[in-house]
């Protein structure tokens, strides 16, 4: 498959040959599914924590005696029934939510939302990025040269790059990562996806 290439003003500078058993199969919905479930899971931490009869204070003797009073036996005021008391079956911090998928299964839903971007035609390759110094002035202007206009947008570079991250980081809809971040519910978030052809090259090396 053959793509343009263009540059920061949006016009046309080549066309560069894409590898099709990465940037055009049929999307694979369920592979995408699992994938993004998994790596939100991943992401969850577990900070949720109530105390139980064990961690609370007092209720150190029994409330009345055993028996005699005509009331249910009690044997701490402390204990789960008790306003005050501790919790039974509470939310405790060391849960863990991790979910496997198979590398294969990863990998297969990676090319799937690739292909799905240039199917949507919501995929643009650009030579590179020329910010000598933050702008985000230069930014926006650059951003309507390429026909993006208040769309969520997901900007991959080779590298980390300061200044185009300075430029871009009080545009409310754009996310820039380098390619080394580059994850499946970050592509499938954004609306349009712009990488460059430094980056294109890494990917088939990975995933071709």
């Amino acid at each position: 498959m053959k793509y343009k290439v263009l540059d920061m003003q949006g016009s046309e500078i080549k066309n560069i040959e894409l590898n099709d058993s990465v940037w055009s199969i049929k999307p694979h919905t369920q592979a995408i599914y699992d994938t993004v479930i998994a790596q939100q899971a991943a992401l969850r931490q577990g900070t949720k924590k109530v105390k139980t009869r064990a961690e609370v204070s007092g209720g150190g003797r029994k409330p009345w005696k055993q028996k005699g009073t005509g009331r249910a036996r009690q044997g701490s005021i402390r204990s789960p029934q008790w306003r005050g008391g501790g919790i039974a079956f509470g939310p405790t911090p060391n849960i863990n939510y991790k979910k496997s998928v198979n590398k294969k299964v990863r990998i297969l839903a990676f090319k799937s939302v690739l292909s799905e971007k240039i199917k949507e035609l919501n995929l643009i390759i650009i030579d590179g990025f020329n910010f000598e110094t933050p702008s985000t002035k230069a930014m926006l202007k650059s951003l309507t040269d390429l026909k993006i206009d208040n769309q969520k947008t997901l900007i991959v570079t080779k590298t980390p790059e300061e200044s185009l991250e300075k430029s871009g980081r009080n545009i409310q809809e754009i996310k820039i990562i380098d390619v080394q971040k580059l994850n499946i519910f970050d592509i499938m978030n954004a609306t349009k996806l712009i990488i460059t052809e430094e980056v294109v090259k890494r990917v088939e090396e990975v995933y071709a």
